[in-house]
């Protein structure tokens, strides 16, 4: 049974992919419960809005396959069925999956725990891959890319919603310093730990944010590779496709 992370332990667990693995599934199994609240107040209500807009740019077509990664509670996993696709929702983290599988209007669709490093589906098996939230966490993000080449067929896309960080430095330390304050007293509160949202500034500095995900894709051989800001560059959507 996963445990909470000890105070202090973020610094350090950040500083080795092993650790991070470690960290990030325990921290997931704890804030499980209380997950979608918490990405309705870290967005100011936006969340829902991003991810629409995410599935309106996958431009599913009926009976395609799709695979969405770190689904957490399953809204993407959602909004791609009801927009026709065929989904597996993935993620690392047992209890979200049981926490989606619980919800009405999910029941019936597709679950699997997995490793975003080692997906547990066919090369070539996927027309769409998605994720929220997720390319940030794993420990070895070209690794997750290469995967998601893989499993992508020809003509397939993936798009990624994550946290960016602005350009200017003063904005961008302002941001982090905003996220820390913050995720520090909603930890506090929620959790008895101050790092428990911290994780997602400690997590954005060693991120190489939207354009650095968006030339790594290219280095994995994805084509029509670009990104799209949201909330004034803060968040953005990262897309990538397979060649025919």
């Amino acid at each position: 049974m996963p445990t909470v992370p000890p105070r202090g332990a973020l610094a350090e667990a950040l500083t080795t992919p092993e650790g991070k693995a470690r960290y990030v599934r325990d921290l997931f199994h704890e804030i499980a419960p209380r997950y979608d609240d918490i990405t309705v107040w870290l967005s100011y209500g936006r969340d829902a809005a991003w991810k629409d807009v995410l599935v309106r740019m996958a431009a599913v077509q009926p009976g395609e396959r799709a695979l969405d990664l770190a689904c957490g509670t399953g809204d993407i996993a959602a909004r791609l069925r009801d927009a026709g696709a065929s989904v597996l929702g993935l993620d690392l983290t047992h209890r979200m999956l049981t926490l989606a599988a619980a919800k009405p209007h999910l029941r019936g669709m597709h679950w699997v725990c997995g490793d975003m490093l080692a997906l547990p589906v066919p090369a070539g098996s996927q027309a769409i891959v998605t994720a929220g939230y997720g390319l940030r966490n794993v420990p070895d993000l070209p690794q997750s890319l290469r995967e998601i080449r893989r499993v992508l067929a020809p003509g397939g896309r993936v798009l990624s919603l994550d946290f960016t960080l602005p350009r200017p430095p003063l904005v961008r330390a302002a941001y982090l310093a905003y996220l820390r304050a913050v995720g520090g007293l909603v930890g506090q509160w929620l959790h008895g730990d101050p790092d428990t949202y911290r994780y997602i500034p400690a997590s954005l500095e060693r991120y190489p944010g939207a354009p650095g995900v968006a030339d790594l894709m290219r280095a994995e051989g994805f084509t029509q590779v670009s990104w799209w800001p949201l909330m004034g560059g803060l968040m953005a959507i990262n897309v990538g496709h397979v060649p025919r």
